[in-house]
């Protein structure tokens, strides 16, 4: 593979996983992992305020990892494709082996401790 196309793709991984890396999104796309769900659906299982929840769904929504269909006069969202829940998984999975380093980490901060 060309290096600059490498290196563009290398680039446009980076910012997916910047998107993923606000805990805001991924408890929405959390909350999105089992069904599609309305807005007022997800600020339940999220604890966001509505604001939070439309702001980052229009993200997710613009991004591609999140699509959303109306049903009568209700807007229903969901995952855009099963890889983004199998994302979700894999970083849970992963995450069982490795969160004691990733506990200990002081490279990347928590949102909590920014």
């Amino acid at each position: 593979m060309d290096t600059v196309i490498q290196a563009d793709l290398i680039e446009l991984k980076a910012k997916l996983f910047r998107g993923l890396a606000d805990a805001s999104r991924l408890r929405v796309l959390e909350a999105l992992w089992a069904e599609p769900l309305t807005v007022s659906a997800i600020v339940a299982a999220t604890q966001l305020s509505q604001s939070n929840v439309s702001n980052h769904l229009s993200c997710l929504h613009d991004c591609g990892l999140v699509a959303r269909q109306q049903q009568g006069r209700f807007v229903y969202y969901r995952l855009s494709d099963p890889r983004v829940g199998e994302l979700i998984g894999l970083a849970a999975s992963l995450l069982a082996d490795v969160a004691h380093g990733v506990y200990a980490c002081t490279r990347y901060p928590s949102e909590a401790n920014q």
